[in-house]
C-alpha cells in the first residue's frame, strides 16, 4: 500500500495497487491515499475509512457495509454493484461516481470456489448516511436506497432513474437537473429541497413532504431576466465611469437564477441584492466589493475567486456555497475607516472557504456545520 501511495503522489518508485478480493474488514485506513487503486471485490465491512482517498479507484462489487467513510474522497470511483448498506458517508465527495448495477462474481455453493457464476446486482445503499455529501453528476440509476439519509446533499445532475428511494430523507438536498424518472419516492422527504430542473417522468413527489422546496423559475422571472441583465451592464458602466454613465443596480427580491452564468467576471461593486434568489448562481471572479446580499438565498452559489471585501451576507442562506480563493478581508472606505465582510446569522452548512482570505470577517451566530476553511 505504501508503494501505491508513492504512485498516487507521483513519487518515483511507486506502483499502482491491484488488490482484488482482499479482506480489509475492520481495518483502519483513515486518510490513506488509494486513488486509482484496483480494489475489485474487496471487503471493507466495518472498516474505518475517514477521509480516505478513493478517487477514480475501481471499487467494483466492494462490500462497505457499516463502514465509516465520513469525508472520504470517492469522485469518479467505479462503485458498480457495491454494497454501502448502513455505511456512513457523511460529507463524502462522490462527484461523478458510478453506483449502477454491476455484474458480481459469486462462488457456486455446491462446488465452492471451483466454479464462479455471475449475477447482476444493483448498488445497495439501504439505510446509508449521505448527510452533507456531494453526489453531483453521480450515477445512482436503479440503486436500492430505501431509508437512506441524503439530507443537505448536493446532487446536481445526479442520475437516479429507477432508484428505490422510499422513505429517504432528501430534505435540504440540492437536486438541480437531477433525473428521478421512474424512481420510487413513496414516503420520501423533500422539505426545503432544491428541485429546479428535476426530471420526474411518472414519479411523483408528495406535496405534503416537500414544503418549502424550490421549483423552477416562473415564466415572469425568465422574462424579467432580460431587464435584469441590462441593469447589470448599466451598473458596470456606472461603476467604471464613476457615476457619470449607467445606473446603480438594485436586485432586491429578484430571482437571479435565469441569469445563472452571466455575472462571471463582471464589475458589480456595491450592488444591492437583499433577499434575492441566487440559488446556484455563478459569481465566479466577480467584483462585488461592498455588495449587499443580506437575507438572500444563495445556496450552492459560486463566489470562487470573487472580490467580496466589505460585502454583507448577514442572515443569508449559504449552504454548499463556494467561496474558494475569494477575498473576504475588510474593504477600505477611507484613510481611517474599513468595512468588514459580514456573515452574522448566516446559514453556512457545508460552505467551502478553502484558500479564501477571511481576515477580520464577521462570523457571529452562524451555522457552520461541515463548512471547510
Amino acid at each position: 500500500m505504501k508503494l501505491h501511495e508513492r504512485y498516487a503522489s507521483g513519487i518515483a518508485g511507486g506502483k499502482r495497487a491491484s488488490l482484488k478480493f482482499v479482506d480489509f474488514s475492520g481495518i483502519d485506513l483513515s486518510g490513506r491515499n488509494l486513488a486509482d487503486a484496483e480494489l475489485t471485490g474487496c471487503a471493507f465491512e466495518n472498516a474505518k475509512l475517514i477521509k480516505t482517498i478513493f478517487e477514480r479507484a475501481v471499487l467494483f462489487a466492494c462490500d462497505f457495509r457499516k463502514a465509516d467513510l465520513r469525508g472520504a474522497r470517492m469522485a469518479k470511483a467505479d462503485m458498480r454493484g457495491a454494497n454501502l448498506r448502513g455505511a456512513d458517508l457523511s460529507h463524502a465527495d462522490l462527484t461523478q461516481s458510478d453506483f449502477r448495477e454491476g455484474e458480481v462474481a459469486v462462488a457456486d455453493r455446491k462446488n465452492g470456489m471451483m466454479v464462479v457464476k455471475h449475477r447482476m446486482r444493483p448498488g445497495d445503499a439501504e439505510g446509508t448516511l449521505f448527510v452533507g455529501a456531494t453526489l453531483d453528476g453521480s450515477q445512482f440509476n436503479g440503486v436500492q436506497a430505501k431509508g437512506a439519509d441524503f439530507q443537505d446533499c448536493s446532487m446536481k445532475g445526479a442520475k437516479l432513474s429507477g432508484a428505490i428511494l422510499k422513505d429517504c430523507n432528501l430534505a435540504g438536498a440540492d437536486l438541480q437537473d437531477a433525473d428521478l424518472t421512474g424512481a420510487r419516492l413513496e414516503g420520501a422527504h423533500f422539505e426545503d429541497a432544491i428541485l429546479t430542473g428535476v426530471a420526474l417522468g411518472y414519479s411523483k413527489i408528495d406535496p405534503k413532504m416537500s414544503k418549502g422546496a424550490l421549483g423552477d423559475p416562473s415564466d415572469s422571472a425568465k422574462i424579467r431576466a432580460i431587464q435584469l441583465e441590462n441593469m447589470a451592464h448599466d451598473h458596470q458602466a456606472w461603476w467604471e465611469s464613476n457615476g457619470s454613465a449607467g445606473k446603480h443596480a438594485k436586485f432586491d427580491g429578484e430571482d437571479l437564477r435565469p441569469m445563472a452564468s452571466m455575472f462571471k467576471g463582471m464589475r458589480l461593486t456595491a450592488i444591492s441584492a437583499v433577499k434575492c434568489n441566487g440559488v446556484g448562481v455563478r459569481f465566479l471572479s466577480t467584483q462585488l466589493q461592498g455588495a449587499n446580499f443580506s437575507e438572500a438565498d444563495l445556496r450552492g452559489a459560486c463566489f470562487a475567486g470573487a472580490d467580496l471585501r466589505g460585502a454583507n451576507f448577514a442572515g443569508a442562506r449559504l449552504k454548499k456555497a463556494d467561496f474558494r480563493n475569494a477575498k473576504l478581508s475588510p474593504l477600505r472606505i477611507s484613510a481611517d475607516k474599513t468595512k468588514a465582510t459580514d456573515f452574522t446569522g448566516a446559514e453556512m452548512r457545508y460552505a467551502n472557504f478553502d484558500q479564501a482570505d477571511i481576515r477580520e470577517a464577521l462570523f457571529y451566530d452562524v451555522d457552520m456545520l461541515g463548512a471547510s476553511f
